[in-house]
């Protein structure tokens, strides 16, 4: 795996933050919105810097959760209202689109012009 910069961290960490309570995401979705090259190093990412983020709502592509994490990250979903059937979540119709979130490229502000 190639040397990850900070920046793809930042970034991943802002687009984790991003997903609201109720929605869920899977780590191939915040590769993609991060142009990273594999879910491998949001996964990475995930378990060296994720303590402070709702990192419950980040899912591998099944819809399944870690094994080691699966009790406790879908009574975390449930509490937030996310259905879970047979110990996965049905990812059609509570996956986050970071499609609607601003390039980190845009400017936020409006300066005139």
């Amino acid at each position: 795996m190639a040397p990850i910069t900070e920046s793809q961290v930042e970034r991943v960490r802002a687009l984790v933050a991003s997903i609201p309570s109720g929605f869920v995401a899977t780590y191939g979705d915040i590769a993609a919105a991060a142009d990273l090259s594999s879910p491998r190093i949001v996964g990475w990412i995930m378990r060296t810097d994720s303590a402070d983020l709702p990192w419950h709502r980040v899912l591998g592509a099944s819809g399944r959760p870690a094994p080691h994490l699966a009790t406790r990250q879908l009574e975390t979903l449930r509490g937030e209202g996310v259905a879970v059937r047979d110990g996965r979540v049905p990812l059609k119709s509570i996956r986050f689109d970071f499609g609607a979130l601003p390039s980190p490229l845009e400017s936020t502000t409006n300066l005139g012009g």
